[in-house]
């Protein structure tokens, strides 16, 4: 069982409207980086301008190494119950490497993200990586058994069925709640190809835990999942 606590969590004393703004300019950086890693996968220039290229990434790294503590993002919380993950491999919307997925609660408790899957998530010629399709499932199906970010929850197993290949590009999926049992959260998803007639290429089942820390009275709020 995982080894986290209240203590994983720090309070930020931040108006939320200071969180957000923050958001909006590193978010900025971060989707200027995903372009750049995008189109270095592709490109074909010549030695010439990879080299300018490179001197031009140093350049930006030095300048950005000005103000940059060691230590990971983290999970950080306010007075208001806002929450940031910038750092996370899924919806870090900091983080170049993740797409962002963004989430969409739907009144049922289902949770739904469209996205797209580009270059750098490439595995099989043309297709989604296998891994990556876990992952984001993985985050989506944690978020959805938090219900809403009203309680922490932890993944304990995830079961994957990959029935057909997922194509790069825009991609949807879909995760809700099956079953209750004390903690025990169980969720099912999918992952499917953009468009009305596409069927799930991934399929997945998890069972994800409330830890007995988080299910106390005095537990953050708003904090979701910790995937």
């Amino acid at each position: 069982m995982s080894s986290l606590s209240l203590s994983s969590f720090s309070f930020e004393d931040i108006p939320t409207a200071e969180v957000d703004a923050a958001e909006e300019l590193y978010g900025g950086l971060a989707d200027d980086l995903r372009d750049l890693l995008d189109v270095t996968i592709r490109t074909r220039v010549d030695e010439s301008q990879v080299a300018r290229a490179r001197e031009l990434v140093r350049q930006a790294a030095d300048l950005l190494a000005a103000d940059a503590p060691p230590e990971p993002a983290g999970i950080h919380f306010n007075a208001d119950g806002r929450s940031w993950n910038w750092g996370n491999a899924v919806v870090g919307v900091r983080n170049a490497v993740a797409p962002p997925v963004r989430l969409e609660w739907q009144e049922d408790g289902s949770v739904r993200a469209a996205l797209t899957l580009g270059a750098a998530y490439e595995g099989p010629p043309g297709s989604v990586h296998g891994g990556v399709s876990a992952m984001i499932l993985d985050h989506l199906m944690g978020e959805t058994a938090s219900a809403a970010h009203t309680r922490v929850t932890v993944t304990g197993t995830l079961t994957l069925r990959y029935v057909q290949p997922l194509p790069l590009g825009p991609v949807r999926m879909e995760a809700r709640i099956a079953r209750e049992d004390a903690r025990k959260v169980m969720v099912t998803g999918w992952i499917a190809a953009d468009g009305p007639d596409s069927s799930p290429a991934v399929e997945a089942s998890g069972l994800f835990i409330i830890p007995r820390w988080a299910a106390e009275p005095d537990a953050p709020s708003g904090v979701g999942s910790l995937d």
